[in-house]
């Protein structure tokens, strides 16, 4: 398991660029999406036949019902980013089930899905209110409240940021910190055996892969979807702003 503490490593380089595992993974994890959209979506019929189809309609419908429901009819168009994003976010997290870093461990990731976020709130607050509405809004309904409209604004996207790097890194310390215990564990006790630079821990078989389906399958998919819900929510609200 890759060190938190440590962030990601820097795989190679390019003259003055770094790549670290984040983009390295990113990439990967843009080409298995393509490559499981193109299979998903092989060969469509109007009545499904397939058991494919089906599950791409089922994630297609999952998606279009939370952008309907949360956003409204009018704003459908939003549905692809919130897929992007919930795809990107599940399967960003569920890399480290396979011992890779999980890319939402990465600050610069969850930041830059928060921004961007941030950036479709403002543009339909302008959109919603005209510019200058939308500057005026930080005085309302008093002017000695802008600084705490301005801090407002700027706690949404970082709330974002923080809450899923948050969850993620969390569960990448605690399940570090509890495998290097019952290794230890194991150490006193006298159930550790070792043959050269290979060593077995008997205590650390079983139990953090338990804490691992936790925080690397339910946490992770959880935590995206709360993620998009809010990016609707978010987006909704500022449209409906007037």
């Amino acid at each position: 398991m890759t060190g938190i503490g440590n962030g990601p490593k820097i795989v190679f380089e390019i003259g003055s660029l770094r790549f670290t595992e984040t983009v390295v993974m990113g990439w990967v994890i843009i080409v298995a999406v393509l490559i499981l959209c193109l299979w998903l979506t092989h060969d469509l019929k109007k009545v499904p036949e397939k058991k494919r189809q089906v599950v791409a309609e089922m994630l297609v419908n999952f998606v279009n019902n939370m952008v309907k429901e949360n956003m409204g009819v009018k704003m459908m168009k939003y549905a692809p980013y919130i897929a992007t994003l919930l795809i990107y976010a599940v399967f960003g997290a569920l890399i480290s089930m396979i011992g890779l870093r999980s890319m939402t461990a990465d600050i610069n990731v969850t930041a830059t899905w928060a921004l961007m976020t941030f950036v479709l709130i403002t543009y339909n607050k302008i959109k919603a209110n005209g510019f200058k509405g939308y500057l005026k809004s930080f005085a309302q309904p008093v002017a000695f409240i802008l600084p705490l409209n301005i801090i407002s604004e700027v706690a949404t996207p970082a709330s974002m940021a923080f809450r899923l790097f948050g969850n993620v890194a969390g569960g990448m310390v605690i399940t570090g910190l509890l495998y290097g215990a019952l290794g230890s564990l194991s150490s006193a006790l006298g159930l550790t055996f070792e043959a050269g630079s290979w060593a077995f821990s008997v205590f650390q078989v079983g139990i953090p892969a338990v804490l691992s389906v936790y925080f690397d399958l339910f946490s992770s998919f959880m935590q995206a979807f709360i993620f998009c819900m809010l990016t609707t929510l978010y987006i909704a609200n500022a449209a409906d702003d007037s």
